[in-house]
């Protein structure tokens, strides 16, 4: 479950998406799904509260995808990749695309 975290660019690979890329905003884990910047946007409305500050209307916002929709997205192949993991001669435990044996973008 933990191959997708938070910050990966994925692709949609079935559904009503299919095809479009977006960053992962949050990871549920419980339930694995992720919730995708601009994929599988729903209209909500959304009542007005004046003393929030809240103008009412109809909102599009983003509902979880299922983990199984989608695949990371690698730049180098520039399609969807497995990932997988190898331990470098540092210890280091790090992800990489099978596809392409390139390292996934380490963040820090």
């Amino acid at each position: 479950m933990n191959k997708i975290k938070k910050g990966d660019e994925i692709i949609v690979i079935t559904g009503k998406d299919k095809g479009k890329r977006g960053v992962v905003l949050s990871v549920v884990r419980k339930k694995e799904k992720l919730l995708v910047d601009g994929i599988n946007l729903v209209k909500k409305h959304v009542k007005p509260n004046p003393n929030a500050g809240v103008q009412g209307g109809i909102v599009s916002k983003p509902m979880p995808i299922h983990r199984s929709n989608v695949m990371v997205y690698d730049p180098t192949a520039k399609k969807g990749s497995k990932i997988g993991r190898r331990v470098l001669e540092d210890g280091k435990r790090v992800r990489y695309f099978k596809s392409s044996d390139q390292l996934v973008d380490i963040k820090g």
